[in-house]
């Protein structure tokens, strides 16, 4: 696979997922946008549309960090950074700046095992932050 291909538009609108550590967004919940902590070295942020992909890829890259994660709910209508699907594949929308919390629409704690494994989703941890 090349790397000189040109990104995918993303499809129409939609809701994705984003797994971030719960002290990161807390620390930037109330400013209004969102940057993950290797935005600088991506150039992006991660996100996928299907909750059972976001539980395998927090497996695999997460599993050793024991701190708490979160799920943000993002309203891809929402952003005003571009969002596309790159080499990744259709399941993993790139949002290309930072994640405006209005656009967050639920936030859910994941659930982890006594291991540390990611085994689900749970119920919403607070209302979506109000622009």
């Amino acid at each position: 696979m090349g790397t000189n291909r040109e990104p995918l538009p993303a499809r129409p609108g939609g809701t994705s997922h984003h797994l971030v550590p719960e002290p990161v967004w807390d620390e930037q919940a109330g400013g209004g946008t969102y940057l993950p902590e290797r935005f600088a070295e991506e150039g992006f942020v991660h996100t996928t549309l299907g909750e059972e992909t976001l539980i395998e890829v927090a497996n695999r890259y997460y599993q050793g960090d024991p701190r708490p994660y979160l799920v943000l709910d993002v309203d891809l209508d929402r952003l005003a950074a571009p969002v596309r699907f790159d080499e990744a594949g259709p399941s993993f929308p790139h949002v290309y700046g930072p994640i405006e919390t209005a656009a967050v629409v639920r936030v859910r704690r994941a659930e982890r095992d006594p291991g540390g494994g990611f085994v689900g989703i749970g119920r919403s941890t607070e209302e979506a932050p109000q622009a």
